[in-house]
């Protein structure tokens, strides 16, 4: 009843808000009530009440959604702080005379998208309209939620193109510019057509990605890769790595936060690009999240650019774009509003992200659109909203935003760049939506390489045409394509016939004929004696019979005209056919006309077939009415004699390697789409070599296809046949996969027993094949666990199991078989081979063993090389060669000693001494890892340092020696020495720049060695100085001020240096960036010498040494 009731407000309520809430009615235009009027303008009103309670309310209240609480980077936004700005001055603002006052409330979503969603069915009751969400990936169902409620959604972060379907989704508008616009503008400028979208982990970006790509494969653009990754470099480099593998990607798109604004994951991400030299001009990077809020760049420092010179080099493969601000940037904006009090002071700048702006501006662009309903004097709907937010003009938070006649924002976009060099972000093209283009600001784009990624086809970027490469009118493709498709089935019609042809003349003509005459074959009769080789037509299915006692024992032996008897096709089936003997294996007599072109097929599927355990097909002999298949010929005769002969001895591994042979051949046939069909003992025959091969395949098929006559074969040849086929009608010629499984299993029984099929069963093969077709009970072979494994009597069972299809195929059947094994070799010959195998494969670990191990130790040496000499001289001494001196223009030293070393050591073990510098130049040798410099050598307590060389890097000498030298002297203000803990440790540091000459003196010991005045000026400089200060020469102290980094240097005055006379000296005392803390120098009283300790200080320690030794003698 609720629902009816409620089904009947809504439409009384469409029909209300249309008629009731217009401003001016004639009465001849009043539409007139529907049936029932009385009665439903009542129910009516009472179901209204609640609605025009609500609507008659003094307050209108948006909802500003977003992952504010679990995501620290949206929260930079401060949501709190710019909607109270906003909406201050929605309610003092003169021209908007709302009528209502304007409140906001925050609200948090979950960053998980099913929980966010699941949060937003609660926020119906919170606000009038709502301002979000930030997910995009539940947009569309907030949306459908918010025109269901008649709620408008305002939002500057959802992505799907079909929120723009005015029909679905009434109250759903954009405050931005969907960024795919923008996207798509640039790639069309540029012809970037294929993309690849990169995302963080978390949920709002995942989905962002998902969204856009969407959006742009909605245009026709092939986006290939969207890919996630999370914030480890592991995770990073396979994301990178997927792109890199992708064909064509011109440009790649970063949902994450940017690093500009502190996004960790987009630094480590352009960090791996540039390792995997991914930054070298081939692909464009685009962070998705600047197109969102209006990102500064005039006169902006970030510090992620500057503080960082590998970011600085892999940000020169990123186009940023985001809302051109003109002259007032956002932190001007921010700055104004801070100066008249109406945001806090205490958040600094850097801190907040530009999002401020575009929460701010879209809070104001709902309150426009609220004017403009207020001023046709409508109802202040979700509907009414978002259809009076068109040709709004007002300016927001740092920029005037403006929508044209459908609503669209019409915001205007700018791309910067960097050069890799240095850090400002230069605008080098203006995206203008309202005109549909991308214009130059009359500044290149300075690419990585000086090339930039080659564009693609325009076709990707022409409605209505399908891109191949190039452009193509999709009716002429029609064209083309049922073009090609013609000539490639009249091709294939064309090869067809010529290929039947010329199998034809194969058949008769040249050396891979198949039809084989009296010509081509000489039949013999290896016979030492006078008994002539007789046919047994009984035995007929032998293609490699022959008889027994001295004729199979001369068969074995090479032939000769000695041994040779001439013979006729009448009274023997072995022949010489080029050379080597073959065996011939006669077909049923019958009215054998022509071959037939299924004949040829099969002739052509048995050439080419090629295994070591398979015969090999000959060729087909017709001639004379005598119809057989030539094969080669086998010594050993087939597996049923060689089973039947006592004198071979068999255990159990050359049955093992006899049967696996046969599975082999079988799993080789089967995967060749061939079906054995006659698989039986007497058709495996087995060379000399004792290698057992397959033959009698593909009998059935040539007997089927030339249309012989079925003759019945007797019960003897049955007792391999699967129970399933001896079923059919034609037991003899039928054969599938699954029968020659169970035919294996019967041959495996007669190798394990070596007897013949059922020999253990007191049964004729009459009795034995009426019981396997008709069972129960279920009559199989019985073997004893004596005779074989029990894994193996297992396998066998599974071969000839009752039901087909719960039998194993050959590829399974080798496996098993092989664990059975264990893996061990079976082969004879293999066998033989097995331990010379294994003593060459010990050998070979030796030598790699011995060869890793000469090359950790040559490791070990080169890398103790370098320790001691610059790599470069290290190369040149390795080879032999002679290291020229070098003269370098410009570099800066480094001097430092330890204020009263002569004082300490004079107190201290000569062990506690050595201890005191390995601890401190241990401390220092860490530090200069993280800087451009070369440890010189140490001297004592002196140790020396330089920059510039043996690498020059321009000017950065000084800054990096500068830098290196507030590290080690804010390292030195809390290092302790181990037997003096309550002595300082105090250093003096020189610093000076000029120009050297470098070199390696002596042969033995050799040492990279640096001379000139400079290295005495610099020495003179630490010298000169006081405790915990860098002293700085003039030269230096310039270099520090040009380079305008931040160095503080402040004057010393006139200092006397030795040799060099008075000169201005100065001190550095800190850096705008450095944050570490320094030591505070002593202030030294009169006649205090500023190169010793106080004696207070000695006098102390030597006290509480003399206590303790004391102790220690009581204690004794």
């Amino acid at each position: 009843m609720l629902r009816q009731l409620y089904q009947l407000q809504s439409s009384l309520h469409e029909w209300a808000s249309t008629y009731l809430t217009t401003p001016v009615l004639t009465e001849d235009k009043f539409p007139s009530p529907p049936h029932g009027a009385w009665l439903l303008w009542f129910l009516l009103a009472s179901l209204s009440l609640p609605c025009v309670a609500r609507s008659s309310s003094t307050a209108f209240k948006v909802g500003v959604v977003g992952p504010w609480k679990c995501d620290p980077l949206f929260a930079k936004a401060l949501p709190q702080t710019a909607a109270q700005l906003a909406v201050e001055r929605i309610n003092n603002d003169p021209s908007l005379s709302l009528g209502t006052t304007f409140e906001y409330v925050i609200i948090d979503e979950d960053c998980q998208t099913s929980m966010a969603l699941k949060g937003f069915l609660g926020h119906y009751a919170q606000a009038n309209a709502f301002l979000g969400p930030v997910n995009p990936g539940y947009c569309d169902a907030a949306s459908l939620l918010a025109n269901n409620w008649n709620k408008a959604l305002f939002s500057w972060t959802c992505v799907n193109y079909e929120l723009d379907d005015r029909s679905r989704h009434l109250t759903f508008a954009r405050t931005v510019p969907s960024p795919t616009w923008v996207l798509l503008s640039l790639v069309r400028h540029f012809r970037w057509a294929h993309i690849g979208i990169i995302s963080s982990a978390e949920d709002v970006w995942v989905d962002t990605g998902s969204k856009v790509a969407d959006a742009l494969r909605s245009y026709g653009l092939p986006v290939t890769t969207v890919v996630s990754t999370d914030k480890d470099p592991a995770s990073i480099r396979l994301a990178l790595t997927r792109v890199k593998r992708a064909e064509n990607i011109r440009m790649v798109i970063l949902c994450m936060h940017s690093v500009l604004i502190g996004g960790h994951t987009q630094r480590l991400l352009l960090e791996t690009a540039l390792d995997m030299h991914l930054t070298d001009g081939s692909l464009v990077f685009i962070p998705y999240d600047t197109l969102l809020y209006s990102l500064p760049y005039r006169d902006v420092r970030y510090p992620a650019l500057i503080n960082n010179g590998k970011l600085r080099r892999a940000y020169d493969a990123v186009l940023t774009v985001t809302m051109d601000s003109e002259e007032n940037s956002f932190y001007k904006a921010y700055q104004k509003a801070v100066n008249v009090g109406a945001v806090p002071r205490h958040i600094k700048l850097h801190q907040i992200s530009p999002l401020f702006g575009t929460i701010y501006s879209s809070i104001l662009f709902m309150a426009n659109a609220l004017q403009n309903v207020r001023d046709a004097g409508e109802w202040r709907s979700g509907a009414n909203l978002v259809r009076h937010s068109r040709n709004m003009a007002f300016y927001g938070f740092s920029q005037r935003v403006r929508t044209n006649g459908s609503g669209a924002s019409l915001l205007e976009y700018v791309v910067l760049d960097t050069d890799g060099q240095s850090w400002p972000l230069l605008p080098t093209h203006c995206v203008d939506l309202e005109a549909g283009m991308v214009r130059s600001l009359g500044r290149s784009i300075h690419f990585p390489g000086g090339v930039q990624p080659s564009p693609d086809s325009s076709c990707w970027f022409i409605p209505g045409t399908l891109c191949t490469g190039g452009g193509v009118d999709p009716f002429h493709l029609i064209i083309i394509f049922l073009c090609i498709l013609s000539t490639i089935l009249f091709s294939i019609g064309l090869y067809y016939c010529i290929r039947r042809r010329i199998n034809q003349i194969r058949l008769v003509r040249g050396p891979d004929k198949i039809m084989l005459t009296l010509a081509d074959v000489i039949f013999i009769n290896p016979s030492l004696s006078n008994k002539k080789l007789s046919l047994d037509e009984s035995k007929a299915g032998d293609m490699s019979r022959k008889p027994s006692g001295t004729d199979r024992q001369s068969l074995s032996t090479p032939f000769s005209d000695s041994t040779v008897t001439p013979a006729t096709y009448e009274n023997s089936n072995i022949a010489i056919f080029e050379g080597d003997w073959a065996w011939m294996k006669r077909l049923p007599s019958g009215n054998f006309k022509a071959i037939t072109p299924q004949t040829s097929d099969v002739f052509e599927l048995m050439k080419d077939i090629r295994h070591e355990n398979v015969n090999l097909f000959l060729g087909f002999f017709l001639d004379c009415g005598v119809f057989g298949i030539v094969t080669e010929y086998c010594s050993r005769s087939s597996l049923q004699d060689l089973l039947s002969n006592t004198d071979v001895k068999l255990d159990w591994m050359f049955k093992t390697s006899l049967l696996l042979d046969l599975i082999k051949g079988m799993k080789y046939l089967h995967h060749r789409g061939v079906c054995h069909g006659r698989l039986k003992s007497r058709n495996c025959v087995v060379d000399g070599r004792f290698v057992l091969k397959l033959t009698d395949y593909g009998y059935n098929e040539i007997l089927m296809a030339q249309r012989f006559p079925y003759e019945d074969p007797s019960a003897e040849e049955l007792l391999w046949t699967a129970p399933e086929i001896l079923r059919g009608s034609h037991p003899g010629l039928c054969g599938t996969q699954l029968g020659d499984v169970y035919s294996f299993a019967i041959i495996m029984q007669e190798v394990v027993l070596r007897g013949p099929p059922f020999c253990m069963l007191d049964l004729s093969a009459e009795d034995v094949i009426q019981k396997v077709r008709n069972p129960p009970p279920l009559c199989r072979p019985v073997v004893s666990p004596d005779h074989a494994p029990l894994e193996c009597i297992q396998l066998m069972k599974q071969c000839w199991n009752e039901q087909a299809d719960r039998r194993p195929y050959f590829n399974d059947i080798f496996d098993q078989f092989k664990n059975i094994n264990k893996g061990r070799k079976t082969n004879i010959i293999d066998s033989m081979l097995r331990m010379l195998e294994q003593y060459s494969s010990n050998l070979e670990e030796l030598i790699r063993e011995r060869t890793e191990e000469l090359e950790i130790e040559k490791q070990k040496t080169e890398k103790l090389l370098t320790q001691m000499l610059p790599p470069s001289v290290a190369d040149v001494l390795k080879v032999g060669g002679t290291v020229e001196p070098e003269h370098f223009e410009n570099v800066t030293l480094y001097f430092s000693d330890i204020v009263g070393f002569t004082t300490i050591s004079a107190n201290s073990e000569p062990i506690e001494v050595v201890d005191l510098l390995n601890d401190l130049y241990t401390l220092f040798d860490a530090i200069i890892g993280n800087h451009d410099v070369y440890k010189v050598e140490t001297i004592g307590d002196a140790y020396m340092v330089a920059s510039g060389l043996p690498v020059p890097n321009g000017n950065r000498h000084a800054a990096e020696i500068s830098s290196m030298a507030l590290d080690i002297l804010s390292s030195v203000g809390t290092f302790k020495m181990r037997h003096m803990p309550d002595v300082p440790v105090r250093i003096r540091i020189g610093l000076h720049s000029g120009p050297c000459v470098a070199g390696v003196v002596g042969l033995t010991m050799p040492r990279y060695c640096l001379f000139g005045d400079t290295v005495n000026t610099a020495s003179r400089m630490e010298s000169t100085g006081m405790p915990y200060r860098i002293h700085l020469s003039h030269s230096t102290a310039k270099i520090l001020v040009d380079l305008r980094e931040g160095y503080q240097v402040q004057l010393r005055g006139k200092t006397e240096l030795k040799g060099k006379g008075m000169e201005e000296t100065y001190w550095l005392v800190g850096r705008d960036s450095f944050t570490k803390p320094l030591p505070v120098p002593p202030e030294l009283k009169s006649g205090q010498m500023a190169h010793g300790l106080q004696m207070e200080e000695i006098s102390r320690y030597k006290r509480k040494k003399a206590e303790q030794q004391q102790l220690a003698k009581n204690n004794k």
